[in-house]
């Protein structure tokens, strides 16, 4: 499954929030997200629209490694009616 290209940091925020992920501060343009699922584990992401692939990428990458999970499986539980469009 190809990363969304319209991702913002404020909805993979909210995205986020699915798997326990939750704000805990917001320095200018970026946000901290913070888990206490499988340990604890912050992840900063930048508010901006759209996000850059590769810092999606990256992120993605951190919370897929952190919940132990292959990053294709994130995709598809975070993204179930993109997933669905892929052949």
């Amino acid at each position: 499954m190809k990363l969304p290209r319209d991702l913002g940091g404020e909805e993979l925020a909210r995205v986020l929030a699915q798997l326990g992920y939750q704000i805990t501060r917001q320095t200018g343009s970026h946000l901290r997200l913070t888990t206490t699922t499988g340990g604890e584990h912050h992840v900063t992401i930048p508010k901006h629209k759209p996000l850059k692939v590769g810092t999606l990428n990256r992120v993605l990458n951190e919370v897929a490694q952190h919940l132990g999970m292959d990053k294709q499986e994130l995709l598809r539980r975070l993204f179930p009616e993109r997933a669905s469009l892929q052949p």
